[in-house]
Formats: C-alpha cells, structure tokens, sequence
C-alpha cells in the first residue's frame, strides 16, 4: 500500500521549532574579511542602540562585507553565500547567532570588546541615576571571555548590548526630567529676580514721592489734568498744605488728622488705597478730591482756612 505524501497540518509545536529554525545562523568557516568586518563596525556588528551582536545595513546602497559576501533574499529566507558560509535573516534586521555555528575566537572576541566597551559606557552614564544592575551582571557575565566558547560569548554579549540599551533609555528620561526641572527652576529664580528688581524700583520711586518735593510735583501734574487748574491755584495749595502739615505724608494731629491734606480721620484715605498711611500720592489724590467737592479750587480753600484756621 502506497504512503500518502499528504503533509499533516502543523502544530503549534512544530510551528515554534519552525520560527526557532529560522532564527539560527549558521557561519561555516568565518573568513578573516569578516572578522576585519566586525572590527570596523561596517554591519556584522550593530551599535548599542539596536542591542543585537549583529545586524544587516539599515542604510540604503551602503553594503557592509557581510552583505556583500551574500546573495540578497528576502527575510525569512536562507542565503547562499558568495563564500562557504549561510546566513538566515529572522527579522529583516537582526540575526541572531547560536549553539552549533561555526564562529571564529577572533569574531567572538570583537563582539565581546564592544559589548563590554558599550556596557561600561552604558552604567558609568547611569551612575546615580537609574539601577544599572541588570547590566552589571551581564558585564560580569563576559570576564574572562577569552576563555568562553564562542557561541556563549555572543549569546552574552546579545545579552549585556540589551540591557545597555534599556539603561541608556532609562538613563536619558531621567536626565531629561531633570533638565525639564532645572529649566523650570531657572525660570522661576528669573521671575523672583524680575519681581524683586521691579518691588525695588517701586520702592525707590515711592520713597522719592513721598518726599515733600514729590507729593508737591505730583499733586501739581495731577490738579492740572485732572482738574485743569493752573500754577495760580498750585500756588494756593502750597501754602495751603504747607500750614496744614508741611507736606509731610507721615504727619499726624492730636484730633486725628492724618496725612499731607491732614484729613480727619485719616481712614477717609482708604477710599483711594488702602495705603493711605503710607503712601503720599494717595493723601494727595484724596485731598485734591476733597478741595474740589468742598470748595471747588485750592485757593477757595486756602482763603477758608486763613479766615477760619481750618479748612
């Protein structure tokens, strides 16, 4: 009876040994063309980043001496070599190396080089900031590499290339949240400075208008464009407040009266600013207010208060 040459259905089992199958590279008699290859870094070896001990070109029309020893096929797909080794590409960018190929201790021992340089690259820049210890064991993994066979030195080095990585990204948003916290603290000291440096101007214009020569400039710019009264009139308020208080913001009467325009009580200010008692330009604002509602001009009020002694 003839055997059926039907394939069975795949399993999942046979499935897994078939992707398993088609991870494995096989290198049989590594030349040294490739080996220089790897020394130069032009694509037998990847850099930290991808994390894989090796990798094809990612850059179009830049073959590296691995790729040019290969007819080009597609992934998954097993290459014959221009020379006497195959290659089967897993993934379109990564191959991977394993048990049972025929690597050579020169191309063992560059992989393990840069593993190790990248590794300690990796942790020194992570010092302080993330855990690196995943990666420290694996840097310790590869002491002595000269004297591990070749394919566990790459499957190692496979290994502390990837834990580099993930402490290089890890170590990278750490640094970038403290950047973004030193910026955030820079602006806000050049806000503080702003605001201190703008209060200290303030403080230094107010100080200056609350001398008597300031309140009489300010009140003199004010009764004109407020009121539209002359130099007549500012005369008449000179003489007026300087009975009163001697334009003195901080003067202060038995009965009460407070302030250049000496009102009584001094609160009355309040309804201007509330600092009333400390500030001149507030007294003088209030007083000119105060003139004009009760006696329409400051020379009314200057003649009320020589005839009466108050105004």
């Amino acid at each position: 009876m003839p055997v059926s040459t039907t394939p069975l259905p795949e399993t999942r089992h046979s499935l897994g040994a078939k992707r398993r199958r088609v991870r494995r590279i096989r290198l049989a008699g590594l030349t040294g063309t490739v080996a220089t290859a790897a020394v130069l870094c032009t694509g037998l070896v990847t850099g930290v980043a991808s994390g894989s001990a090796f990798g094809l070109p990612t850059a179009a029309g830049t073959p590296s001496a691995l790729t040019t020893a290969l007819d080009v096929v597609a992934p998954g797909q097993t290459a014959t070599a221009k020379s006497d080794f195959t290659v089967t590409d897993a993934s379109g960018d990564r191959v991977s190396v394993h048990a049972g190929s025929a690597v050579s201790r020169s191309t063992a021992n560059t992989v393990a080089t840069i593993a190790l340089a990248s590794g300690k690259h990796a942790a020194a820049e992570a010092s302080g900031k993330v855990n690196a210890s995943e990666l420290q064991t694996s840097l310790a993994s590869l002491a002595g590499y000269q004297k591990l066979d070749a394919d566990t030195v790459l499957a190692r080095a496979d290994a502390t290339q990837d834990a580099a990585a993930d402490v290089t990204t890890a170590t990278e948003k750490v640094e970038k949240r403290a950047a973004a916290k030193a910026a955030a603290a820079r602006k806000a000291a050049q806000a503080a400075a702003a605001k201190a440096k703008q209060e200290k101007a303030d403080a230094i214009r107010q100080a200056a208008a609350n001398t008597p020569a300031g309140a009489k400039a300010t009140a003199q710019a004010l009764m004109s464009s407020q009121y539209g009264w002359g130099s007549d009139q500012f005369s008449c308020l000179v003489s007026l407040w300087t009975k009163e208080s001697g334009w003195n913001y901080q003067a202060y009467n038995a009965s009460g009266a407070t302030g250049i325009p000496q009102a009584l009580p001094g609160s009355k200010m309040a309804s201007v600013s509330s600092d009333w008692a400390t500030n001149a330009t507030t007294q003088v604002i209030w007083g000119l207010g105060y003139i004009s509602a009760s006696y329409g001009t400051p020379c009314a009020a200057w003649a009320h208060s020589q005839s009466v002694n108050w105004y």
